[in-house]
């Protein structure tokens, strides 16, 4: 038996010459020259981005007008297998961390196998201040937790524990936009989440789909979310006051 052939998936970031003069593109520095995206800022643009077979859109931490100044954080939750279980606890110990550190959070589910914490944030830091951060409070969390979280990238040395990655918060990475559709069986969709929502028995990381998104359209649970945002300097010092506190520095 002949195995069928995979579908011809690609990621593209470069905007194609063709594109109409009215979508919005804003060029970025990239290692030996430049990269210009879209910025899909109407509906317009996401329109045309669908009819270019644009499946998953994926969105940068920052804007255009500062593209090294990140307006959020993320931890992705990336669990070992498809169980949900683990996701969930890992949510429930990282907020925990959050709350600890005075930092206000978003949940959404991903659409694939895990879910995405989010942390608004001020405009300020550099993305590699906020990403040297983001890998000191997922240590600090996976010391906590060494039997159930890790900081491995290696998939061979996690030993089933969820991978906490917080790679994507480096300068040019990107994340799967909120409502974005995956290219999975059933066309799960990502999803915004209350954080009351995470211990739902039903909730998995492809609970909602395309044909099954009922009213989220018309909810918004991180509503008022990136007006809170912190700066990472002052959190930095909470999250030494939290260490010593404990009885160790940092």
């Amino acid at each position: 038996m002949t195995a069928s052939p995979r579908p011809n998936r690609f990621y593209q970031k470069e905007i194609a010459d063709y594109y109409p003069d009215w979508i919005h593109r804003a060029s970025v520095a990239k290692e030996g020259g430049e990269v210009t995206h879209v910025v899909c800022d109407d509906t317009a643009t996401l329109v045309h981005l669908a009819s270019q077979a644009c499946i998953t859109p994926h969105r940068w931490l920052s804007r255009a007008d500062k593209p090294r100044h990140p307006d959020r954080l993320v931890f992705d939750l990336d669990p070992p297998a498809d169980g949900f279980e683990p996701v969930r606890r890992a949510a429930h110990h990282l907020r925990d961390l959050l709350d600890e550190l005075d930092l206000p959070s978003g949940l959404m589910t991903t659409g694939s196998r895990g879910l995405h914490v989010v942390v608004p944030l001020k405009r300020g830091a550099d993305s590699d201040d906020v990403l040297a951060f983001a890998r000191t409070a997922a240590e600090t969390l996976a010391a906590r937790h060494a039997r159930e979280l890790t900081t491995e990238p290696r998939k061979d040395n996690r030993k089933g524990r969820l991978y906490l990655d917080v790679a994507r918060n480096g300068y040019a990475q990107t994340v799967v936009a909120p409502f974005a559709v995956r290219s999975r069986p059933g066309a799960p969709v990502a999803v915004p989440l209350d954080w009351d929502e995470l211990d739902e028995p039903d909730l998995t990381a492809r609970r909602w789909t395309v044909t099954g998104l009922g009213d989220r359209l018309d909810r918004d649970p991180w509503a008022g979310l990136m007006r809170h945002g912190r700066g990472i300097p002052a959190v930095a010092r909470r999250r030494r006051e939290l260490a010593e506190s404990a009885g160790r520095t940092e």
